[in-house]
């Protein structure tokens, strides 16, 4: 595909990380962030200023901790009353939506940039974006780690730890690295 590397990874094709453009929109990112983790709680509020009208989204009762991290924040959609945890890191070179209700625990990562296999393209800064969709009422427990391409069904629940690598059914109960399923509704 041609165009601009932004472009391409908003249409989730093979684009270069290393990107005047996508600098300049990590470094928005980046001092959203700033905003967010250095703000004084009672003035912050649920979500710093820069980061909410950052966001692609955010509902009403949307509530993030300090400290957190994003990549663009421009692709992430937060339903009503989410809850993300400290310490929660979303790299979001593709839509990350977290549908209503649903909640993250202390250092949840999900990572949307997948880096190519061949080791000179790697080099060469070369990534493809996988979305991320997160359905309603989901608990996603501590420090597990959600990757690209994955949707994680209403009402399911990630064990803390757990390596995300596959869809998640809605109800279901995932555990452990690889995650797999643990129990279903």
């Amino acid at each position: 595909m041609s165009g601009s590397e932004r472009q391409k990874m908003a249409a989730g094709d093979w684009y270069c990380c290393i990107d005047p453009e996508l600098d300049a929109l990590r470094d928005v990112a980046r001092d959203a962030v700033h905003q967010h983790n250095t703000m004084p709680p009672a003035e912050r509020g649920s979500l710093g200023p820069k980061l909410e009208k950052l966001f692609a989204e955010v509902a009403e009762g949307a509530f993030l901790e300090a400290p957190f991290h994003c990549a663009y924040g421009m692709n992430i959609s937060l339903g009503r009353q989410v809850y993300l945890n400290a310490g929660c890191t979303i790299l979001d070179t593709a839509p990350v939506r977290i549908g209503e209700g649903s909640m993250l625990g202390p250092g949840v990562h999900i990572y949307c940039a997948e880096h190519h296999k061949d080791l000179a393209l790697r080099r060469a800064g070369l990534e493809i974006a996988r979305p991320v969709d997160i359905g309603r009422d989901v608990w996603i427990g501590g420090g597990a780690i959600i990757l690209g391409g994955v949707t994680i069904g209403d009402g399911a629940i990630v064990g803390a730890g757990a390596v995300v690598t596959r869809s998640v059914e809605a109800g279901a109960t995932v555990v452990g690295n690889p995650a797999r399923v643990l129990a279903t509704r």
